[in-house]
């Protein structure tokens, strides 16, 4: 919810629990129902007449009733009506005809109910209305900062609205021009003289054009002595004080609006009595407000003392019909002339319109769109070929690079056999070592050592010590015919002795590559992210980089808000810092109407920046700040408790 829609639940809330508190005792509806039976004996005619009587009351306050749940912010979820649907409302308020006298009482304070309800959603309508026209404002107020801020704003500015100054410029001469023909059209008429030929009447304006030119040279070389860019700067700054006076006209009309409209207080012993003078005097106090437009030749406190002086001098004790004939007067002439005189004051001193701001870039793309479409269509087919090309490397990167390492990786942690990691087959070494073991045995069965055979517990022990890789049987024999290797290698084992020792080195070779393949299974894992890892890599790169260029106006737009909260907290701490306080230890009405459009822009913005739990602490921080009875120093102290406690979403 927003700010109104805050103040006006609130003082809706008030005004139910004034009726519930006044509220007629059981007692009392027992007495009446009596009283009732007691006139249902007395006689035909008159029974009937008061049936109808009753039957009349009871379809008034029907209506009434019906009227008043509409005009309820708990209504719809919408907490105001439009204007058109509070219009409507309003007008059907019905008054109180021919009603018996034991209802005439509670009807007529059904239709003040009605007229509170109804003076609330104005409050809220025209609240609303203000802080809309206010906010923008100060958007025209940086916007002519910057123009005096540096030549280049200045230059530019100049660029901007030349087209604009010379179309009045333009229509200033032909006026001129026009006026000064018909002057000589009269003359000519008058001295009888003949009509002009079109020709001649054109030359003719020709030259009172040009004329009106050389008058309005010379009238400006006499008068503009400055440069054109100090007369832009001049211009500048009498705008932005016009701004300004605006802004602090409309922060005046709502901070008059918050301090002294609908003051309900549910504790006064007097209320349900008070509340409708309250209700009277805060709807003069809306058609004040509405009625005194906003004017650059006024100031704020000349505002304040007009709204001031028209709800003194206006009456409390109005009929009910008198302040729906008010309500309605507003709705449809003030506050519609308010909206029309702030929005052509904020036209003529606010910051120029895009169409304006951004003619220039406008009519170079128009100007250059032809050249870059004959582009896009004579390079058409190369185009297409460069987004086809680009479509599918990168479709054939993510998956041969992203895809199918992530698959091996997830094999490896699940132990698939397929995405294993090895440098040689699991029974190559088995194999070898086996083969080597048969090789050595039968070696050393058929050339014993003294000739003396292998029993077999000799070949047990001599099969153990080859699978510990002892060969002493086949290098004995090996040493032995060395002695003399061409004669062994003939008729000898020197070549049998050679080959088996190859089969040694291949087995040895394998149980070394087996334990190159230990550490890479044991390393697994680590390889299958190092492959992974420059995919990824690039891919996360790749998806920063579009999501900046895409999300980058995300981006901006949050740490323009972020930036902006800065400044509204700048602003708010600038504005109770240099308040002019009341005799009571007050803010002004000023004050407290720029106050009060800060922390709305504020509370707007906080939505997107602060989590939910921490947002609605805000909330209620921000309700403290808005305490202005309370005194500005303590205002000051609420202030900073926002500024460290929120620090971290804020900047």
């Amino acid at each position: 919810m927003s700010l109104v829609d805050d103040q006006v639940q609130r003082l809706d809330a008030i005004l139910d629990r004034i009726q519930l508190a006044r509220a007629a005792p059981p007692e009392a509806g027992a007495e009446t129902e009596e009283r009732e039976q007691q006139t249902q004996g007395e006689g035909g005619n008159e029974n009937g007449a008061i049936t109808a009587a009753s039957s009349a009351d009871s379809t008034h306050a029907a209506k009434l009733k019906t009227l008043i749940r509409a005009l309820s912010t708990t209504a719809s979820p919408r907490r105001l009506l439009r204007a058109t649907r509070l219009r409507e409302a309003i007008a059907q308020i019905p008054q109180s005809g021919d009603a018996s006298a034991s209802s005439i009482n509670d009807e007529h304070e059904l239709e003040w109910l009605a007229i509170g309800k109804a003076a609330i959603q104005v409050y809220g309508l025209i609240l609303n209305v203000l802080l809309d026209q206010t906010i923008p404002l100060n958007d025209s107020i940086w916007y002519w900062d910057d123009v005096l801020g540096s030549y280049a704003y200045t230059g530019l500015y100049i660029l901007q609205v030349s087209p604009q100054k010379f179309w009045h410029s333009a229509k200033e001469v032909y006026a001129d021009a026009k006026r000064r023909y018909r002057q000589n059209n009269l003359i000519r008429e008058s001295a009888q003289e003949a009509g002009q030929t079109l020709s001649e009447g054109w030359r003719e304006f020709y030259g009172l054009v040009q004329q009106s030119i050389e008058d309005r040279s010379l009238a400006h070389a006499r008068t503009r002595i400055l440069s054109p860019f100090a007369l832009c700067r001049t211009e500048a700054r009498h705008k932005q004080e016009n701004v300004k006076k605006l802004r602090e006209q409309s922060a005046t009309a709502i901070g008059l609006l918050v301090e002294e409209g609908l003051t309900i207080q549910e504790d006064d012993p007097d209320s349900h009595k008070s509340w409708k003078n309250n209700v009277s005097k805060s709807i003069w106090l809306l058609e004040g407000i509405t009625t005194h437009a906003q004017s650059v030749k006024s100031t704020w406190n000349e505002f304040e003392y007009d709204v001031i002086d028209m709800v003194d001098r206006g009456p409390t004790d109005q009929e009910p019909s008198q302040l729906v004939n008010r309500l309605l007067h507003i709705l449809d002439v003030h506050i519609p002339e308010q909206e029309r005189q702030s929005e052509r004051m904020t036209k003529e001193f606010g910051k120029p319109s895009r169409w304006i701001r951004y003619w220039a870039p406008g009519l170079l793309l128009f100007l250059s769109s032809g050249t870059l479409l004959r582009i896009f269509v004579n390079r058409r087919a190369e185009i297409v070929t460069w987004v086809r090309e680009l479509g599918a490397t990168t479709i054939d990167f993510w998956y041969n690079w992203v895809i199918e390492p992530t698959k091996r990786l997830i094999g490896t942690i699940r132990h698939d056999e397929n995405s294993e990691l090895a440098v040689m087959s699991k029974d190559s070494l088995r194999s070898d070592r086996e083969s080597l073991e048969r090789m050595v045995i039968d070696f050393a069965v058929q050339n014993p050592e003294n000739g003396t055979p292998y029993t077999e517990s000799q070949v047990a022990e001599l099969r153990s010590r080859v699978r510990q890789g002892d060969l002493t049987a086949v290098l004995k024999a090996y040493e032995k015919d060395i002695q003399s290797p061409a004669r062994s290698a003939i008729f000898g084992n020197l070549v049998r002795a050679l080959l088996i020792q190859v089969q040694k080195t291949k087995v040895d070779v394998e149980i070394a590559m087996n334990g190159i393949d230990s550490i890479l299974k044991s390393q697994e894992l680590l390889f299958g992210f190092v492959g992974l890892a420059p995919g990824m890599v690039v891919a996360i790169l790749a998806f920063r980089w579009l999501s900046s260029t895409f999300g980058r106006r995300r981006g901006i737009q949050q740490m323009q808000q972020q930036g902006g909260s800065v400044r509204l907290l700048r602003n708010i701490d600038r504005t109770l810092s240099k308040a002019t306080i009341t005799q009571d230890g007050m803010l002004s009405y000023k004050d407290n109407g720029l106050l009060l459009c800060d922390v709305h822009v504020l509370r707007q913005t906080a939505i997107k920046l602060i989590p939910g739990k921490m947002h609605r602490d805000f909330i209620e921080d921000l309700n403290d700040l808005l305490q202005t009875r309370q005194g500005v120093e303590r205002q000051l102290k609420v202030l900073q408790r926002i500024q460290w406690a929120y620090s971290k979403w804020l900047r």
